[in-house]
């Protein structure tokens, strides 16, 4: 088992974290300075000047879109940016995920988020080749942003079966209607792409009946009725928001792999997918330990270093460990994902609870150290625990995959019972 990247996956993970420490770092506090300031004007939906120069030297650099998965990616990393033409295995991947996620702006300057990596994802293992000349190349060049509308405020969106809204095939068209919300990016001025998941056939089995559609977001009946604030910051440019579909009509060929293959699409997206939070959220935490570790040594309180004080060395020494496990346990589900291993969906909904409930932890004693600041945007900590709690909802909920967890372990004993 060979959990160490590969020479090239080291060697750009090297040059990643070259590039943000003498392009991203110097300048991300100016970035969301200006951030800020474009709120005030009601500008902050539109990307930043220098996100679109940062950009452009990365691809420049030859780090762009390194999220692209060997074999299925090869002849676009070749096309659009990454260097040495070819995609990365999971365990390849993952270091330069972390590496990422110790800054809020470095996934986009590498053309790396969420969810416009699934989405590319999507198009690249399941689209079909006019899908991917309309919709993948333009996402892979930055050109366009896109949004992944799956969840529904009427029904437990952790069960996708109960999903209410549909995609009915009539005719060489689809007709779509339905409410979804938290859908991430819609908010950016260049989000163009919307990858909608619906209900098709009520009388298949029930992981047959939704699909997967393309649909433009100038398409008519695609109203954004409210951007959605968590926990009162709006994550702008990219944002997340209610979506109203109203009897949208798309060409039957925006079906992604053909009717009723949703479920399949979903479990082959979110698997790297996840891999990819959790090694963002890893990075999070480091640099949570970081700031906190700074901040014990140098300030002090009733006469000594708050290193010093209150049992924080032991908090300290605790969020080191729990890191160094998330990171192994991360890299071992990368290791199964990369080798088609079936223990890879028990190990992926394993880290899926893990990481983001261990960030979370970490970020929090960092926000302790540093009082009353934290909670303020002066620092990233307060930006951090949010991401790292709502990454507990997103890609499934916590409950749900201990769910895959029990039913794998249980599974065990059961057939060496009988």
């Amino acid at each position: 088992m060979l959990l160490s990247p590969s020479p090239r996956g080291a060697e750009l993970a090297e040059r990643v974290r070259a590039f943000i420490d003498t392009e991203v770092t110097p300048i991300e506090a100016d970035y969301h300075a200006e951030l800020a300031e474009a709120r005030c004007t009601g500008n902050a939906w539109a990307p930043l000047p220098r996100m679109k120069q940062l950009q452009a030297t990365a691809r420049d650099a030859g780090l762009w879109n390194l999220f692209l998965p060997a074999g299925h990616g090869d002849a676009y990393a070749a096309r659009f940016g990454t260097q040495g033409g070819s995609g990365l295995s999971n365990v390849d991947y993952a270091p330069i995920a972390e590496l990422m996620g110790r800054s809020l702006i470095a996934p986009y300057v590498f053309n790396c988020n969420a969810p416009d990596t699934g989405n590319a994802e999507v198009l690249l293992r399941y689209g079909s080749p006019a899908q991917q000349q309309e919709w993948l190349e333009p996402l892979l060049e930055a050109k366009i942003r896109s949004a992944f509308l799956m969840t529904e405020p009427g029904v437990a969106s952790s069960d996708a079966t109960t999903m209410e809204a549909t995609a009915v095939v009539d005719g060489d068209e689809v007709i779509i209607n339905g409410t979804k919300w938290w859908s991430t990016g819609i908010g950016h001025s260049e989000c163009e792409l919307l990858i909608f998941m619906g209900l098709t056939d009520p009388g298949a089995h029930r992981y047959l009946q939704h699909s997967m559609v393309i649909v433009p977001r100038s398409a008519p009946g695609v109203e954004v009725v409210r951007m959605l604030p968590t926990m009162g910051w709006y994550d702008e440019p990219h944002g997340h928001g209610e979506i109203c579909l109203t009897d949208v009509r798309v060409p039957l060929s925006n079906i992604i792999a053909g009717p009723g293959r949703a479920f399949e699409i979903a479990q082959g997206r979110l698997g790297p997918g996840r891999i990819h939070h959790c090694m963002r959220l890893i990075g999070l935490a480091e640099q949570s330990l970081e700031m906190a570790c700074r901040r014990a040594l140098s300030r002090v309180a009733f006469g000594k270093p708050l290193a010093n004080l209150g049992g924080n060395r032991e908090r300290i020494a605790d969020a080191r460990i729990a890191i160094n496990q998330a990171r192994l346990h991360v890299l071992h589900a990368a290791w199964l994902l990369d080798a088609g291993d079936p223990a890879a969906r028990s190990a992926v909904s394993e880290i899926k609870v893990a990481v983001p409930t261990m960030a979370q932890s970490v970020i929090d004693m960092a926000m302790q150290l540093h009082g009353g600041v934290a909670l303020s945007e002066d620092l990233p900590l307060a930006a951090a625990w949010l991401q790292a709690r709502a990454i507990r909802f997103a890609d499934g909920p916590d409950a749900v995959h201990r769910g895959v967890v029990a039913r794998t372990e249980l599974a065990k004993y059961r057939e060496a019972s009988s």
